[in-house]
């Protein structure tokens, strides 16, 4: 849910609901509805895509894997 994503990523309520309707508007993550007062947060397919990317440039970056330039 929200609150724990919001201690987890150490963000305000504010910035974790920007960030959240970003992601939901750009079909990254996707709100589940668990009962009438409990919502969750789910990766689709293209989140996982994204993620997979942002690893895949992370790795790019480690020091001794890549040339100086």
């Amino acid at each position: 849910g929200k609150t724990e994503i919001m201690y987890t990523a150490n963000m305000s309520y504010s910035q974790i609901q920007k960030y959240l309707d970003y992601l939901v508007n750009q079909g990254f993550i996707r709100k589940v509805e668990l009962d009438k007062s409990m919502i969750a947060y789910q990766v689709t397919e293209s989140g996982l895509n994204l993620l997979r990317a942002i690893d895949n440039l992370v790795a790019m970056m480690e020091p001794g894997l890549t040339e100086q330039i």
